[in-house]
């Protein structure tokens, strides 16, 4: 498959939560397995006036995140997050924002993710991430 057929089936995919942040592909790299998306953060998001809550945020790196690993099929059916951590550099705001996340090492069952997350070309949050990779269970 090349880099459009793997965003265009995940743009074809997305899950509600996904949506709900107005989530979308931009760009997928294969060999590095780097997932690029945009969100739309809404008023709707904020507390404090203009300020995204953080949770929203931690929920798009981590999605991204994810996803960059399910881009590939190759015999992982899902990913369950075993722990995260984000560490938050600026306040985001309602508007467009852009996200990236990459496997950093990937074993048989457990992945160590990282990904950013910036609006307007400034650095809001960065993340890593240790996740639990589903595979299927052998016939019996």
């Amino acid at each position: 498959m090349t880099n459009d057929e793997i965003l265009a089936g995940l743009n074809d995919q997305w899950p509600p939560c996904v949506q709900l942040l107005g989530g979308h592909g931009t760009a997928y790299d294969q060999g590095r397995r780097e997932l690029t998306m945009t969100y739309e953060a809404k008023p709707e998001h904020c507390h404090s006036g203009d300020i995204v809550q953080g949770g929203f945020i931690t929920a798009m790196i981590d999605a991204t995140m994810a996803y960059a690993v399910m881009g590939v099929k190759d015999g992982i059916e899902g990913i369950a997050t075993l722990e995260i951590k984000v560490s938050f550099m600026a306040p985001g705001r309602p508007g467009p924002m852009t996200c990236r996340g990459w496997p950093v090492n990937m074993g048989r069952s457990i992945g160590h993710l990282e990904g950013d997350l910036r609006q307007g070309g400034r650095l809001i949050a960065t993340s890593t991430t240790t996740v639990k990779l589903v595979r299927p269970k052998p016939a019996a």
